[in-house]
Formats: structure tokens, C-alpha cells, sequence
């Protein structure tokens, strides 16, 4: 048996629906002739008469009946497969891997992704967040092993198109009763005598801290490396040493945190801009296009 004709059920469900040929070829637009000559193919191709003419109309036989339940399930079915490849279309479905830092993460990138979802058109998203340093960040888009990427300006993206996102502004964190703590703010060089605890080296605000102290002919005194900002407030709570952090992370829960003093870095450096860095915005899918818009619609003004 040849494949059904989904154009055929649907003109025969609206025959049986209105009890008449004329008036389903009235609501298709086709003149009913040419709907009668499609239904009498569709019983020749299924071997058995599947409507009974009567004076006012037509109705289903047994066998049309049962074809009826059938093709409502078909058309359904269509409907739906019509519907989900409309929303990958636009952008309703689909799955974005997010690579970004440490210091993205946890200010502002996991809320914002979250209110992105929480819109009913965006349900069928599916968004992947992984924590990387810049340098991986990068690599990881430009190899495509993610969509977006969410680093700090000063990153080198090189072919990477970008565009802005939010802001952070950089702070010293020393435990209460420090030498510095009576301090209002803090110059970079303030802080190079005393330990720092940091995050991995090969990270950007790492990367840039090192460079800067260079400059100065300095160095930075690395005391403890920790992986993230939570376990380097525990660090200098313990008086263990001091560091560098968004004051944004500091502050996040708790103001002012207990056990520490956080301090204006006093540098035109240390305000900092995130960006969204992508491989091309033609190349991405509509879901990524879709979660790019509204996170760029968030960028801080400069």
C-alpha cells in the first residue's frame, strides 16, 4: 500500500466532521469534485468503501470510521512535528553549552541564564554552564565545544566576534584587625608586601595581576591558590592572607561580609567589563541567538 496522503485525511476528516463535500470543499477552498475524486483514490488504495452518501450528506462506514480515529492521530501527530520544528526554527528548542569564568558564574550568569528559562517560550531550552578560566573559554568556543563564552574584556578572544555584558569592580579583601584595614583604599602596590591567596594562575585577573606587579618590578606573593571566590574568603577570614576579588561576590548574601573589610581598589583597572564572545552570530543556532540577545540586552552601560 502506497503512503497515506496527509492532504487527503485531512479533507476526509473534514468530510466526515461535516456530514457533506461541498461544504468541506467550502472550508479548504477546493471545489468538491476534486474532493470526491480524492476520496474515491483513497478507497481504491485501501480496498474498501469508507462513506455511505446519503440524501443530505455522507457519513463514515465502519471501515471510515475506524480510519477517522486513525487519521485525527496522524494529523495530530503532524501538527505537533510541525510545532516543535517551528520552535527550533526560532529558537523555542534546542540545547547552549556556556564556558565561562569564576567570577561570571558567580555574580550574575547563573540568574540571568535562570530568568532566560523561566519565560514560557524558552522552556524547551536546555543551557549548560561549565566554570573555565578565560584561556580555556576561548579555546573551548573557538573549537566549538560551546556556543557562548562569558569572559572578561581583557581576555584575548582574537577572531572571536563579542559583545558586552555586565560589569564587576574589583576590591582587596583583608581580615579584620589587618595592617591595611584602616585603610579607605588601596592601591595595587599597597598590596604586594602582604600574601595573596588568588585563583589559578592562568586566569585572566591572575594573568593581569602578575603583569601589573611586573611593571612595578614587583611580583605577587601567592600564598594559597583556591579554585573559587568562597573558598578565598575563608582564606583571609582565617587570616591567612588577603585578595583580589569582585566586590559583587564579596557582598553577595551578606553585607558587609563577617570577618572581612573590603577595601576600593584604587586602579582604573579595576572595574572590568564581561563579554559574550562567539564564533559568528549567522552560525549560531536559535536557541544560542536567542540566549545571546538576552544576555547582551543585560550589559551593563558603559
Amino acid at each position: 500500500m502506497r503512503d497515506l496522503d496527509l492532504t487527503t485525511l485531512r479533507l476526509f476528516v473534514s468530510v466526515c466532521e461535516t456530514g457533506n463535500i461541498a461544504r468541506a470543499g467550502e472550508k479548504a477552498s477546493i471545489v468538491g469534485s476534486a474532493i470526491s475524486k480524492r476520496l474515491a483514490q483513497l478507497e481504491d488504495q485501501l480496498g474498501t468503501p469508507l462513506l455511505v452518501r446519503k440524501r443530505h450528506g455522507v457519513v463514515p462506514t465502519p471501515a471510515g470510521q475506524t480510519l477517522l480515529e486513525h487519521a485525527r492521530g496522524m494529523l495530530d501527530g503532524a501538527a505537533r512535528i510541525e510545532r516543535d520544528m517551528e520552535a527550533y526554527v526560532a529558537g523555542g528548542r534546542g540545547q547552549v553549552r556556556i564556558l565561562a569564568s569564576v567570577s561570571a558564574m558567580t555574580e550574575s550568569l547563573a540568574d540571568d541564564v535562570a530568568a532566560f528559562l523561566r519565560e514560557p517560550q524558552h522552556r524547551a531550552i536546555k543551557v549548560d554552564l561549565e566554570e573555565r578560566v578565560s584561556p580555556e573559554i576561548v579555546r573551548g568556543v573557538r573549537e566549538g565545544h560551546a556556543s557562548l563564552g562569558v569572559c572578561w574584556d581583557a581576555a584575548e578572544v582574537g577572531a572571536l566576534q563579542s559583545r558586552p555584558y555586565r560589569t564587576d569592580t574589583l576590591c582587596v579583601a583583608v581580615p579584620e584587625g589587618h595592617a591595611l584595614a584602616a585603610r579607605r583604599k588601596l592601591r595595587f602596590v599597597d598590596t604586594l608586601p602582604y600574601e595573596h591567596v588568588s585563583l589559578p594562575v592562568n586566569s585572566a585577573v591572575q594573568v593581569m595581576l602578575q603583569r601589573r606587579a611586573a611593571a612595578a618590578g614587583r611580583s605577587v606573593n601567592h600564598r594559597v591558590v583556591v579554585t573559587n571566590f568562597e573558598a578565598a574568603m575563608r582564606v583571609v577570614r582565617a587570616g591567612l592572607a588577603i585578595s583580589i576579588m569582585p566586590r559583587e561576590v564579596a557582598e553577595a548574601g551578606t553585607t558587609p561580609p563577617p570577618g572581612l573589610k573590603l577595601l576600593p581598589l584604587d586602579e582604573p583597572w579595576a572595574q572590568r567589563r564581561f563579554i559574550l564572545c562567539f564564533r559568528a552570530a549567522d552560525a549560531l543556532a536559535p536557541a544560542a541567538q536567542l540566549l545571546l540577545d538576552h544576555l547582551a540586552s543585560l550589559a551593563t552601560p558603559p
